[in-house]
């Protein structure tokens, strides 16, 4: 995952939790409900984006393998 895209996810998150407080300070449940949604949102982009990367990483540790023979 780039810098780029760990910012996104980081602010994505941050503005979940945000906008879930003030959900919960309001008394607005559809507010609440949007911040925890931006905040599974960001959650599940975090567990693509490191997937993608193990992939990446075992696909290299492999053509390493097959380089060698």
């Amino acid at each position: 995952m780039s810098l780029g895209d760990k910012i996104g996810t980081k602010a994505d998150d941050l503005g979940g939790k945000a906008k879930e407080a003030a959900g919960n300070v309001t008394g607005d449940d559809e507010l609440r409900a949007e911040g925890k949604a931006d905040q599974a949102k960001a959650g599940l982009k975090d567990a693509v984006e490191n997937v993608k990367d193990a992939v990446g990483d075992v696909t290299d540790k492999v053509r390493n393998v097959l380089k060698r023979d």
